[in-house]
């Protein structure tokens, strides 16, 4: 018995690692070249794209402007081709647009959760040793953006003549967080059905659904009784009461392949990041990079916006008028991207066998791409929203 306790007291050494850096030997990413080339990759995107807005801006669309407001009679101004002949059509409400309204205040909110989270994060008040600080984190935030939600749809509905504000502070609060809700609750039910630990309380789900029925919905309303009270956004040019008839279209400017060019660089711009991030949801591993996380974040939000502008203008200039969706959808399309990237990486990565574990990878990874796609889609819309507006305040229209 002396003698076991002399070897146990051999190897329990004072340790010269002090209690609060105990997580150090995990929480250090050793491979953080991998992600500094990222940042260089997603900066190079940045560049090539700004150089072709700033071609736009300065030298076609200047041009642009400078030639329409030096046309001296009407017979002149008729022979003029581009995104000038357009202006009577560019700012008609577009088909479906409650639900555009709802969306785009769904992105606001989304974009508000993540950028605060993201700050807090880069200062050290979430660590990743804490697997729930970041997730309730962003809940929480979640529930009290709705006031955002409220009012950027309903600001945008009033510029659309809308009345009903209510219905739209109603379907605002609602849609997006009941199609993520049924999905979870779905996927959960599966994890209760294999009798896992790892399922969500009932009591949590309700507590889930108390915050957002008692605290998100409120705020909604207040965000949409702010933003309809405020005047209307007016439009720099008028609309004609009869639709222009819109030309037919070369190949490289149908609706489906623009949208669809359009989501590669978003998505090239956060690929490599998002493999960490995978990794660490999926691998039990650690991310702990959140000052990369933030510079790509930055340079995500500036590609979405140059590369939906470039193809905002290209559309105008062929007098396709028809941009408010275009625009959400085109930079939008790189959630679908996210979820083949997804798809790739449990086949290639993964040893997922139980047809349930794939259906809860497919299923949380669904939700992800389509919170993907509402922020993106937001923030390639409020760029060509910005871009259309100064454009067409800056030319003389007869």
């Amino acid at each position: 018995m002396q003698n076991s306790f002399v070897i146990i007291s051999a190897y329990l050494q004072e340790s010269e690692v002090k209690w609060a850096s105990r997580w150090d030997a995990y929480l250090l990413m050793a491979d953080d070249q991998i992600h500094w080339f990222s940042v260089v990759n997603s900066l190079m995107i940045v560049l090539f794209l700004s150089g072709m807005v700033a071609m736009i801006m300065l030298r076609t669309l200047y041009r642009d402007i400078s030639r329409y407001n030096e046309l001296e009679t009407q017979e002149e101004a008729q022979e003029e081709t581009g995104w000038k002949l357009v202006h009577a059509d560019v700012f008609r409400p577009p088909s479906n647009s409650n639900l555009l309204c709802i969306y785009v205040g769904t992105g606001v909110q989304f974009f508000g959760v993540l950028l605060v989270t993201m700050i807090f994060a880069v200062l050290g008040f979430l660590s990743p040793s804490n697997r729930g600080g970041l997730m309730t984190a962003m809940l929480l935030l979640w529930v009290f953006m709705g006031l955002f939600a409220g009012y950027a749809s309903t600001r945008l509905y009033k510029m659309f003549k809308g009345t009903e504000w209510k219905a739209i502070a109603l379907r605002t609060a609602l849609l997006f967080p009941a199609t993520v809700f049924a999905i979870f609750f779905v996927l959960n039910a599966l994890i209760w059905g294999e009798k896992s630990s790892g399922a969500v309380p009932f009591g949590t789900m309700f507590a889930l659904v108390a915050l957002w029925f008692g605290i998100s919905v409120p705020l909604v309303f207040v965000g949409s009784y702010v933003g309809f009270k405020k005047p209307m956004i007016e439009d720099p040019v008028k609309t004609n009461k009869i639709p222009r008839q819109i030309p037919e279209q070369a190949w490289y400017m149908n609706p489906i392949f623009s949208v669809l060019i359009g989501g590669i660089l978003p998505f090239g711009a956060v690929f490599i990041e998002l493999f960490f991030i995978l990794t660490s949801i999926w691998l039990n591993q650690f991310y702990y990079l959140f000052g990369f996380l933030f510079i790509v974040f930055m340079i995500l939000i500036v590609t979405c916006a140059e590369i939906t502008i470039v193809l905002c203008y290209f559309q105008l200039c062929s007098e396709d008028y028809l941009w408010w969706w275009r625009s959400y959808l085109t930079s939008g399309s790189s959630a679908l991207y996210l979820f083949l990237y997804a798809t790739f990486y449990f086949f290639t990565k993964l040893e997922i066998t139980k047809p349930v574990s794939g259906i809860l990878y497919f299923g949380y990874m669904l939700i992800a791409s389509y919170a993907f796609f509402v922020l993106t889609g937001t923030i390639g819309f409020y760029a060509c929203f910005w871009f259309t507006r100064l454009i067409y305040s800056s030319v003389k229209i007869d």
